[in-house]
This record gives C-alpha cells, structure tokens and sequence, in this order.
C-alpha cells in the first residue's frame, strides 16, 4: 500500500507536467492510431476534433478555427496530405502551431518548406509520454 501511495506522489508532477488545456484537431487516416491519440491527448486534458484524412481536416478546421488551439497532421493521408492540409489551414488562420507526424522515416517525408514554416515533425513509434511532451512544447511556444 505505501509503495502505491509513493508511485501516485511520483505521477503527480509528471502529469502536470504533461497536461494541457485546449482544442486540438488531430488528423491521422489510421483508425487506431487516431484512437490511441485522441485518448493520450484527452486524458491529459485535451479537447480533440478527429479527422481521418485531410480534406476532412481542412473542413474540421474552418468550421471551428477560432476554437482550434493546435493542429497534428498525419503527413501521409489520402484526400491531401498533411502538408496540403496544413497549407490550406495557414491560410485560414496564419497563426496556428501545427505538428506533423509520420510512420516513414524522414528520407521517405516530403519535407520542402516545413522546416522554413517552423513546423516541427516527430516520427513514430512515439511514447505517449514523448508525443505530449512535444504537444505541450509547441503551444507553449509564443506565436
């Protein structure tokens, strides 16, 4: 019993560390990995608008883009890939933090102007613990 006391005492300050507030619009094409991040980032405090693929994440982000805090993209998805949809979505609000995701290695990514746009790539596997590290990162960022 006191070693489970002790284990909570130590999650304590990693959850505050790693919990957030606000709405993210998440697109991944892959059901269960959408699933699985939708419930890391909302057990964490999230809200999470799902989308599977990304014209449904350009239409998602326009009808609620003044409540959108952040966006992940999958970079490989049918119907535009996340850098298409992430160009389309900068033009609606030019401000938004944005993070790619990809299961390819980076040589396998088209990476042309995503460095130059400040926005960051991880590549999965990715520990939970890791994707909302780089989550609360990136909108703790100033604009």
């Amino acid at each position: 019993m006191h070693e489970e006391i002790e284990g909570k005492k130590e999650a304590e300050p990693l959850i505050s560390q790693l919990a957030g507030t606000g709405t993210i619009l998440l697109a991944e094409d892959d059901e269960a990995l959408r699933i699985l991040s939708r419930t890391v980032l909302e057990e964490f405090g999230y809200t999470v608008i799902e989308a599977a693929n990304g014209e449904d994440a350009i239409s998602k982000f326009i009808q609620q883009k003044d409540s959108i805090r952040m966006v992940v993209l999958d970079m490989i998805m049918p119907r535009k890939s996340g850098k298409e949809a992430y160009d389309e979505i900068v033009k609606v609000r030019p401000d938004i933090k944005a993070l790619f995701v990809s299961g390819y290695t980076a040589d396998k990514i088209p990476m042309q102007n995503i460095a130059e746009q400040g926005v960051e790539l991880i590549l999965r596997p990715i520990s939970p613990r890791d994707f909302l590290t780089k989550v609360r990162d990136i909108l703790s960022k100033k604009a």
